[in-house]
């Protein structure tokens, strides 16, 4: 039973690293990564922030921060908001899987195990196989996504001289249903 047990919260636990993060406050414990932060800079203006991990699209990113930018406004008592600073940070990173690893006699022993693509692990030494495995390297590129903006926010019809602002009712309804929220 106890097995059983662990095996349903390990495979619980990698099913959270395998997904977009939801829309969720940052630091939630939800076993995935990511969420929005705000911070109030004055009676009327917030910095907004949404941070999405490694599987979370640029798109679903930008979108969650304007979601948060409105709900925020409406949760303030206000009716529009207006982006003064906007701002999409993106973090690349590369790994190189190659036939070394390392093992007894370090990054340099006799023989390496590798994985190669499309198949198995196999190994490499340097009396038999080739030793141009150059072939045999895969490299991942890795992207993630992290949206700022500064907003300000005010009451009434929404300023229409103004490009960058938005009325924060109309952001939550056309956002909302693609909003995908933590599961329980």
């Amino acid at each position: 039973m106890k097995i059983a047990a662990a095996l349903v919260a390990c495979s619980l636990a990698l099913a959270g690293c395998a997904s977009p993060t939801p829309y969720q406050p940052l630091g939630a414990d939800t076993g995935v990564s990511g969420g929005y932060s705000n911070q109030r800079v004055s009676n009327d203006q917030y910095r907004v922030a949404f941070s999405g991990n490694d599987m979370t699209s640029r798109q679903t990113v930008e979108n969650y921060l304007l979601y948060r930018a409105a709900e925020l406004t409406v949760q303030q008592g206000y009716d529009w908001f207006a982006m003064t600073d906007r701002n999409t940070d993106r973090k690349t990173r590369t790994y190189v899987d190659h036939p070394f690893s390392s093992g007894p006699y370090g990054w340099w022993g006799p023989s390496w195990r590798y994985h190669r693509r499309g198949l198995a692990w196999a190994t490499w030494d340097p009396f038999f196989g080739d030793p141009f495995w150059a072939d045999h390297v895969d490299v991942h590129t890795i992207d993630r996504f992290e949206a700022s903006a500064e907003i300000r926010m005010g009451h009434g019809a929404r300023p229409a001289d103004n490009p960058r602002a938005f009325d924060a009712h109309e952001v939550m309804q056309n956002l909302g249903p693609n909003i995908q929220r933590p599961t329980a």
